[in-house]
């Protein structure tokens, strides 16, 4: 019989997902078996300090790349978002699937972004989301929250926050149906690159490309390499204040959108493209990024970290 072993950090979302590519993997493989190897990184243990300051949301996915380099696992699981937009020389990124809703979503018993009272306290550990939502409402109050989706939960419901931020697809994901869950439109909040899609990481000649194969969703696959070649483009990380979302026209296009903002909200660049390949049509939004002012904006934020 073969096998395959995943690796997965341990928290609640993250095997959730391992789980579901697991059963995935089986039901295109019967005789296959599967094991989850579980794994506590760095910035599951470091959570005392905003990620942009400890080196951002990679310190979630070494320890799971070194236990493929050492054959302790065949692949890795991830929410696309929280990869870095190129990933180190060895590995490769053969399936970009099963994408959920793209949006982020206010949690908050006082209701969505526009029922917010005037300097409310509002929790996020994106800046990407603290710049957009500021620049929608300059009043609010923003503060860094770390840890999984149900501490985040906890503290608001204990009052810390008046609301948090987080991506739908999590909430989804773990069966979370809280009635004070209010989406924020993309007009408002544009997704970060790769929110909602699995990614499944691996060596780049690991035994496991046969088995992945039939997971393969060229559709996602398209949409997602295009926003994260935005990010790659910019030179940008993932906890950076850079957005990108695509979605496929009728005729099969990409229809790429993108932005870059500066930490407070006050200065947001946007730019749109659309074509039919998606490294092509990413250059085209990082070249009118680039033009707006990008790396000027981009520098202040680096600066600051």
């Amino acid at each position: 019989m073969h096998s395959l072993r995943i690796a997965t950090r341990e928290s609640p979302l993250a095997l959730w997902q391992a789980e579901f590519i697991r059963e995935e993997l089986l039901r295109h493989h019967e005789a296959l078996q599967v094991d989850l190897i579980g794994m506590t990184t760095k910035g599951d243990r470091w959570l005392t300090s905003p990620l942009s300051e400890i080196g951002g949301k990679g310190l979630f996915i070494k320890e799971l790349e070194q236990a493929m380099l050492s054959d302790r696992a065949d692949i890795a699981v991830h929410s696309v978002k929280d990869l870095p937009a190129e990933l180190p020389g060895e590995f490769i990124l053969p399936v970009i699937a099963f994408r959920a809703d793209q949006r982020d979503v206010l949690v908050s018993p006082l209701g969505g972004i526009d029922d917010l009272p005037v300097g409310a306290h509002v929790g996020s550990s994106s800046l990407r989301r603290q710049a957009q939502l500021l620049s929608y409402r300059p009043d609010l109050r923003m503060s860094s929250i770390r840890g999984n989706v149900g501490t985040r939960l906890s503290k608001l419901d204990s009052g810390e926050f008046d609301a948090i931020v987080l991506a739908a697809a999590g909430l989804q994901r773990l069966g979370l149906n809280r009635s004070d869950v209010h989406p924020i439109g993309i007009d408002i909040c544009l997704p970060a690159p790769g929110q909602g899609a699995l990614g499944i990481e691996c060596a780049a000649n690991s035994r496991a490309l046969g088995f992945l194969q039939p997971l393969y969703d060229i559709d996602t696959d398209r949409c997602v390499r295009a926003e994260r070649a935005v990010s790659a483009g910019l030179g940008a990380d993932c906890v950076l204040p850079v957005a990108a979302n695509a979605v496929l026209t009728e005729s099969a296009e990409i229809s790429l959108s993108a932005l870059v903002a500066d930490a407070s909200g006050q200065r947001i660049l946007r730019a749109q493209a659309s074509g039919s390949e998606p490294i092509d049509v990413a250059a085209d939004v990082v070249d009118q990024l680039y033009t707006a002012g990008a790396q000027e904006v981009l520098d202040s934020i680096r600066q600051t970290q």
